[in-house]
């Protein structure tokens, strides 16, 4: 007999990155009394991480809840980035409802349209949020216009198109009904919850089922599966079987160890859980996103969507540069390794291959941003490794054809910057789709892109907007190979010995391009120490000291001046290396250098090719 859990629902916050959800998580649970009222509470909560914190974007979908008059309302705070898309589509399966956080001012983005559509497939009810209506530019009244266009777009049915719109502003804890009610709290968004949002459905007397949506991993417990129970009810100890709409012939009977259910920003251990509630499951050491637990005499899978495959691969191998092993904690292959694999336990998107070499291994995933991230945790975590070029993963079709993942670019950029970019990106096998003028004397351009021509073209796009430009990028499909692209059109300064720079060294080698490093750095034979404005690589030596005669002093040398040397990002780093060289990682430095140390080596094998 199925019933309706009335004391409970179930949504999820969805957005395009930085329109405000993290911020909106944090004002629901402070007004619905999860903080003591003089706790000092941290900003965006919610981004336990050190990177989402410093960088501003969510990573990890988190699971929180509170309660208002009597209802349980299951949060699910979900990231914005492309890169994490994987994340979105998989916790939807959680939930009832999604609050659509829109800015006021931007208005539906990229990212907007992606999480709507997976939202309206799975034909959840949607309450939209017009977030920031107290920023000076906001225009409210324009943006409930294009999100109801974007959702005619979209095919939305008539009940779908009906949703309710909330104005709010997250940072100022208040959200309105209407453009001219009074602003006090964040009570008109709760009460929407509750009367638009359906409670989950279930039959409490059924069979246990309960599909795993997320994984959580803790160093003392191992493994925890977040879902949320479809039906009949779980207990601890209880035995029940794992098995996977994707894996029909995976079948095991485990036991349930420990059963949480989410309270505030807390775990609550609980002896049962029914019907609708999103509970985390503790005590199963091999348990995977899109298993089933179900009882042991009906084995049922839930069926879920199949996990996004990674688009780009780089290897990740043992630094063996001359100064190996004098910064790091963890530098042999077994540390790389044993990392590596354990961040399969909670990153789904994410692949990780053994090569031939036992020091290198193929890691996969879904972008850019997502391996930088993982190569970011490492390094703070005392990890010293070296990293080659990312490069895109291909396909090939019935009749081998080769086809390469292609992405819809969306850019937005003032006037007068337009048509470098539009150069820019068709230079890199861009095709321009469409060209529309946008708010603030922006123009925005849509492009279809193979992957490979975003690598390394994010730096560029700065440069060429003066830092006014917004790029934004979602995958798109696997389309035919677009033919060869040239990555870089510079050359690289390169030291010519190992030893200390010193200022009469980098002096004459300024001259010929844009150095990384200062005086007084360490560097070897083979390290890539500038950057040459032509094409080819350069070979100079920075260590030179100048020779001493009895008619000069030495202190002729203090007049020179140095031209700053350029600070890379990690981020810049792997956009700037080519092909044949690889990036350096240690918890203090990023070097660059080539993969052949050697100069007369790397000489033979470049007159090889």
């Amino acid at each position: 007999m199925k019933m309706k859990r009335e004391d409970v629902r179930n949504v999820a916050i969805i957005a395009h990155v930085d329109h405000g959800k993290t911020t909106l998580v944090d004002e629901l649970l402070k007004q619905s009394g999860v903080f003591r009222v003089n706790q000092e509470v941290a900003e965006r909560v919610m981004d336990s991480n050190d990177i989402e914190r410093e960088r501003g974007i969510t990573i990890l979908s988190k699971n929180t809840a509170v309660t208002y008059k009597g209802t349980k309302i299951n949060i699910i705070d979900t990231p914005g980035h492309a890169d994490f898309g994987g994340e979105v589509e998989r916790v939807l399966k959680m939930v009832n409802g999604v609050i659509l956080v829109v800015d006021a001012y931007e208005g539906a983005m990229p990212q907007t349209k992606f999480v709507l559509r997976k939202a309206l497939e799975l034909e959840l009810s949607v309450i939209v949020c017009i977030n920031k209506i107290d920023r000076p530019e906001a225009r409210p009244n324009e943006v409930i216009d294009e999100i109801l266009e974007l959702f005619m777009d979209l095919d939305a049915s008539d009940e779908q198109l009906d949703c309710p719109f909330v104005f709010a502003s997250a940072r100022s804890g208040y959200a309105i009904k209407d453009l001219d009610d009074e602003k006090t709290d964040m009570a008109p968004l709760f009460d929407t919850i509750i009367d638009y949002i359906p409670a989950p459905e279930g039959d409490p007397e059924a069979d246990t089922q309960l599909l795993i949506s997320t994984i959580d991993y803790n160093e003392f417990v191992g493994r925890i599966g977040v879902g949320k129970i479809d039906n009949g009810t779980i207990r601890v100890n209880q035995e029940c079987a794992i098995v996977n709409y994707h894996e029909p012939e995976k079948q095991r009977k485990v036991k349930i160890g420990k059963l949480y259910e989410f309270d505030g920003l807390k775990k609550v251990e609980v002896t049962e859980a029914t019907v609708g509630a999103i509970v985390a499951i503790s005590g199963i050491s091999d348990i995977h996103i899109g298993d089933t637990l179900c009882s042991v005499d009906h084995l049922e899978p839930i069926v879920f969507q199949k996990i996004s495959e990674p688009t780009i691969a780089m290897n990740f191998m043992v630094n063996d540069s001359p100064l190996a092993g004098q910064e790091g904690k963890f530098i042999t292959s077994r540390h790389i390794r044993e990392r590596l694999f354990r961040e399969l336990n909670t990153d789904v998107s994410l692949r990780v291959e053994e090569t031939d070499s036992p020091d290198c291994f193929k890691v996969s995933g879904r972008g850019e941003l997502h391996l930088s991230v993982l190569i970011e945790n490492m390094r703070r975590e005392g990890f010293e490794f070296a990293v080659s070029k990312a490069e895109v993963l291909y396909h090939y079709n019935e009749r081998n054809q080769k086809l390469e993942p292609m992405e819809i670019a969306y850019v937005d950029v003032p006037e007068e910057f337009a048509g470098a970019v539009i150069q820019k990106l068709t230079g890199r096998k861009g095709e321009l789709q469409g060209m529309s003028p946008a708010n603030g004397g922006y123009t925005r351009l849509e492009f279809s892109i193979p992957s490979r021509g975003l690598i390394g073209y994010r730096g560029e796009f700065m440069t060429d907007t003066k830092g006014n430009g917004i790029l934004n990028t979602i995958f798109d499909d696997y389309g035919p190979y677009k033919g060869d692209l040239s990555y870089r059109k510079t050359g690289s300064l390169i030291a010519y010995e190992s030893g200390e720079t010193i200022t009469y060294g980098l002096f004459n080698a300024q001259e010929r391009g844009l150095l990384f490093v200062g005086p007084g750095e360490k560097v070897y034979s083979g390290m890539i120490i500038g950057q040459n404005p032509k094409a080819e690589d350069i070979e100079v030596n920075v260590c030179k000291t100048k020779k001493l005669t009895n008619t000069r002093s030495s202190s002729a040398d203090e007049s020179l001046k140095l031209v700053p040397k350029k600070i890379m990002s990690l981020e810049q780093c792997l956009e700037f290396i080519d092909t044949d060289e690889l990036l350096e990682i240690t918890p203090n430095n990023l070097r660059i250098r080539k993969k052949i140390l050697d100069p007369t080596m790397r000489k033979r094998s470049t007159m090889k090719k």
